[in-house]
């Protein structure tokens, strides 16, 4: 039988750097896309299949995205503490500390997405409320959101999953996963809504369902691997130390996945004050958009794990060479995405709905957000690198000031004197360039000194 350990893992310490970002990347780009294709397939179907109430239906599903990032983009981060854990853990060649970093995370996205469910479901009607949602709207944006809580404990395990099995360079299996879901996911929207009338809750459902066929599919490959990722029951316990560490890593890490989500919720309540027409424009845009935001994020992943396994090893120029080979391939990428997008912006935009207002609108955002990334990339990839060292606390300080602190003074200040869509999205490219200064100053003073020391340190401990 083939070793699944020596043809999954990647060996991200030895031999070219390049080539195995972009096979690391790439995998994580695409299901970064699939993920997003399961809230984009639920605006295209009720878009499209709703009759009547249609733009009503997109603005109710888009109406919720900001809350949902907010969510998921934290535990995301925390899920990302548990790759650095894993990933300095195989650098060092630490099998104890993976297998007990592995298991606690997986327990840590069950409970915490009962947690979330739960919480969710007694605040979710009054946070909709603050959002500002119109009363057309709001029954079905308050009906779509709590099926989508009632799936947070299978969708977090799946990113948890996703987070484990990256930390040794495996992109590939989180990806057939979801593929296989996807798939799925567009199958039973079409049916919930064509064939049995529902509306949001239908997508709603498919959407739950599909997450929890991934990480059961996840999960049944974690336990069948004989990789040093391999999860066993008996070894199913909760480790106290190591999630510690995890979350001394991680929280920060969510914390500054997690401002995005906050900043967009103030800049998505200046959005529904502007109409429905406005709100179904947005959401449309966003779900196209966020495609090449995967790409570019990708490669910080890619940063981060690369690099974690490096400092673990020691391979100090090793891990500044991982830095400056992500900007310049993430760039490539990520321009070639961007300029795809918008030759074909406005088709795309149809797809979710033939208005032509809505289209108008629509592409504005995409334009503007799209000028924006070139500052999103530099800062997403240092935030990455630094990660990898261990260091996330300051990067989720500076991006609470970069991001959430300038647009929310930008929404409370600027927006308040020009009510246009256009100065609403001009707070992303002042955003992200004011976070991308701070980021490169963080890293000017972190790396050359301070974690070259640490790393000498570490090693004569050892």
């Amino acid at each position: 039988m083939k070793d699944t350990k020596k043809a999954a893992q990647m060996d991200m310490l030895n031999g070219s750097i390049w080539d195995k970002l972009i096979r690391y990347a790439l995998p994580v780009a695409v299901t970064g896309i699939l993920e997003q294709l399961f809230n984009a397939s639920d605006i295209a179907v009720v878009g499209n299949f709703t009759g009547k109430a249609k733009t009503v239906a997109v603005a109710a599903v888009g109406a919720n995205s900001p809350i949902v990032g907010l969510i998921l983009n934290f535990f995301i981060g925390i899920a990302l503490g548990a790759n650095v854990i894993i990933a300095n853990a195989v650098g060092k060649g630490n099998n104890k500390t993976i297998r007990k970093a592995v298991h606690t995370s997986i327990i840590t996205a069950i409970v915490g997405g009962v947690a979330v469910a739960v919480i969710g479901e007694l605040f979710i009607g009054s946070l909709l409320k603050m959002l500002n949602v119109p009363s057309d709207v709001f029954p079905y944006a308050l009906l779509y959101i709590r099926i989508y809580l009632l799936g947070m404990p299978v969708i977090l395990l799946y990113n948890f999953e996703a987070a484990i099995f990256r930390s040794i360079g495996e992109t590939k299996t989180p990806l057939k996963a979801l593929a296989f879901s996807g798939v799925l996911n567009v199958l039973l929207n079409l049916f919930f809504v064509i064939v049995l009338k529902m509306t949001v809750n239908g997508v709603a459902i498919a959407t739950v369902i599909s997450n929890a066929v991934s990480s059961a599919i996840l999960l049944i490959k974690l336990m069948k691997t004989k990789s040093v990722i391999k999860v066993s029951m008996k070894d199913m316990r909760f480790d106290e130390s190591v999630f510690a560490r995890v979350i001394r890593i991680g929280l920060p890490a969510g914390i500054q996945s997690a401002v995005f989500a906050v900043a967009n919720i103030v800049i998505q309540f200046a959005i529904n004050s502007l109409g429905t027409a406005v709100i179904a424009a947005s959401s449309a845009a966003f779900n196209i958009e966020i495609f090449a935001y995967d790409i570019m994020n990708s490669f910080s992943q890619a940063c981060t794990t690369f690099t974690g396994q490096n400092y673990g090893a020691g391979k100090l120029k090793r891990c500044r060479k991982v830095l400056k080979l992500c900007i310049i391939e993430d760039a490539i990428a990520t321009g070639t995405a961007i300029i795809l997008v918008l030759i074909s912006g406005r088709f795309l935009l149809s797809i979710f709905n033939n208005d032509p207002q809505v289209i108008d609108i629509g592409y504005i955002r995409l334009t503007m957000v799209f000028f924006a990334y070139a500052f999103s990339m530099l800062y997403e990839n240092m935030s990455g690198y630094l990660r990898g060292f261990g260091i996330s606390l300051v990067p989720a300080i500076l991006t609470i000031i970069g991001v959430c602190g300038v647009r929310i003074f930008w929404i409370y200040t600027v927006f308040p004197m020009h009510r246009t869509f256009k100065a609403i999205m001009t707070a992303y490219p002042v955003s992200l360039s004011t976070t991308a200064v701070l980021i490169f100053i963080a890293l000017m003073i972190f790396r050359p000194s301070h974690k070259i020391k640490i790393q000498r340190e570490c090693n004569i401990d050892e």
